[in-house]
């Protein structure tokens, strides 16, 4: 007697459920752009989105407790000068994002705790290094302040963004880059092109590891780095058929398995989570969300179900671990934008009868907290993201963990001494001024602190750069000055002197209505 055997999953029951409509966001203008992003990000924070905005580029910026209608007249955060393309939180500060845009510029803000208050323009930092658009951006997983952006000139730069100056910048693709992935430890980068492949690189050393074919289609393929380093990825086929297929790092050009799905047109996005190694695909024009199970027994890749909806979706966001209800057995959160202006929020639930703690849905998961800085991570150390365990330390403020840290980015720009007067004001004038100390107040000027031996040492050899500088540029200016009176000499001996000129001077004809007035004066005979 045959029969067939279930498979065993505790994902297997995985339902989406949508909020209610006075749950989510309405009345939010959703960029029309047809650039392949997104176009929403979340924390446990904060949702944005990208939106229409006229002259410029702009994004909303919406605390998780303001449900409902938005209003027309809300801030925004705009200070692009061209359509923003992509946006992307911090994962190590709930009050960071990044945004790139058409402008060519990559702008970071920090966004106060319980969100704007009037429009806001003015960014922490502006990273400028791309000459054409800049279409992804790409915070590292481990590294703090470590963001990744990659332009239409087909270059990737890495950016220290507490100093705002770039660590790496590769060229290694020579078309369009359509999407990049970190893998676990951040040490390997993932990128898809539009020549078809898919590339593995090492960033610190700017070698491709190994690249192959990806998918036959022509159309935008998406690629990401799963937690124990296998690759997955989708595309089209030949004939314009939606497929997803899984690979080893090993063998990109010998995938595992290759599903074809459907035969719709919009780009797929895969969210993973990295916690119950689910897969979601989201395409952009799709009303449905797709979620698969990878797991080491075959086919690899376990369809589960899917999430349908009567709306077409334009971009989506994936709440982080860290901000899903652990009281309900939410294994995750996203957030819908439909073409309509609403962004609905749908959660995935794992039915469970207990109102306990669930340990096995929800293992340690990734916390707000930096692994390595961005020194140590460019001088090659490598380490595990943070973990955090959701029974011990979640704070569950509106239905998941908010960080109690309140943290600012600082931007700290590294010295150049060839840096010119102006440049040198310029930043002078945008340091905030220090708000004076009570010793201050009494003594009536700046107190000054005694700097420790090293800065003391780096100033002055700062100093004395700077005194070597002008000293060179005192010489090179009397140089200049005598080869111009040297000049002057030699152009006076050469050249004869100047004839003095003799205006001619020349009778004024007589104008027809001096005549006339001559005519006038004079008597006719036959007047008396």
């Amino acid at each position: 007697m045959s029969f067939r055997v279930v498979r065993s999953s505790k994902f297997r029951h995985v339902y989406g459920q949508a909020l209610k409509r006075e749950q989510c966001y309405d009345n939010i203008r959703v960029s029309k752009s047809s650039w392949d992003s997104t176009f929403c990000a979340v924390n446990p924070k904060f949702l944005a989105i990208i939106v229409e905005s006229a002259g410029g580029g702009a994004f909303i910026v919406l605390p998780h407790n303001k449900v409902g209608r938005i209003p027309a007249d809300h801030p925004l955060v705009g200070g692009h000068k061209g359509p923003v393309l992509d946006i992307a939180w911090c994962p190590h500060n709930d009050n960071v994002i990044a945004s790139g845009s058409e402008d060519c510029v990559v702008k970071v803000w920090q966004i106060p705790d319980g969100g704007l208050s009037r429009t806001l323009t003015e960014p922490v930092v502006d990273l400028v290094y791309h000459q054409r658009r800049v279409g992804l951006v790409l915070w590292h997983p481990t590294a703090q302040n470590v963001l990744l952006t990659a332009g239409s000139d087909n270059q990737i730069a890495i950016w220290n963004v507490g100093t705002g100056e770039v660590l790496i910048s590769l060229d290694c693709h020579p078309d369009l880059i359509y999407s990049a992935c970190w893998n676990w430890t951040g040490s390997k980068l993932l990128t898809t092109c539009r020549d078809k492949k898919i590339r593995i690189i090492d960033p610190r050393k700017g070698e491709v590891e190994s690249e192959a074919i990806a998918h036959e289609g022509s159309k935008a393929s998406r690629a990401i780095f799963l937690k124990h380093g296998l690759v997955f990825t989708t595309g089209f086929s030949r004939m314009s058929e939606r497929q997803y297929s899984l690979r080893t790092p090993d063998a990109l050009g010998e995938p595992i398995v290759t599903v074809e799905i459907d035969t719709s047109n919009g780009v797929m996005f895969p969210l993973y989570d990295p916690d119950t190694n689910l897969i979601y695909l989201c395409g952009k024009g799709d009303s449905v969300i797709r979620y698969f199970e990878v797991t080491p027994e075959p086919p690899f890749v376990h369809y589960i179900n899917t999430f349908q909806t009567p709306d077409p979706q334009r971009g989506i966001g994936m709440m982080p671990k860290r901000g899903c209800d652990v009281a309900t057995c939410e294994i995750a959160k996203f957030y819908r934008l439909n073409n309509s202006g609403l962004c609905q929020v749908v959660s995935m639930t794992v039915p469970r009868k207990s109102e306990l703690f669930q340990e096995d849905l929800y293992p340690d998961t990734l916390s707000d907290e930096a692994s390595l800085t961005a020194d140590e991570w460019l001088a090659g150390e490598d380490a595990e993201p943070c973990t955090m365990s959701l029974k011990e330390r979640a704070l569950v403020v509106q239905g998941g963990y908010v960080s109690g840290r309140a943290q600012t980015l600082t931007v700290t720009r590294r010295t150049n001494a060839l840096a010119t007067g102006r440049e040198r004001r310029r930043d002078d004038d945008d340091k905030p001024e220090r708000s004076p100390t009570p010793r201050d107040s009494h003594a009536g000027t700046p107190a000054s602190a005694t700097p420790p031996p090293a800065l003391a040492a780096l100033m002055e050899k700062q100093l004395s750069d700077l005194v070597d500088e002008i000293r060179k540029l005192k010489s090179v200016i009397v140089k200049q000055e005598n080869r111009i009176r040297a000049l002057e000499a030699t152009v006076k001996a050469v050249l004869p002197p100047p004839t003095p000129v003799t205006p001619a001077v020349t009778t004024p004809a007589p104008t027809p209505d001096n005549d006339h007035d001559h005519d006038d004066d004079a008597m006719a005979p036959d007047e008396v």
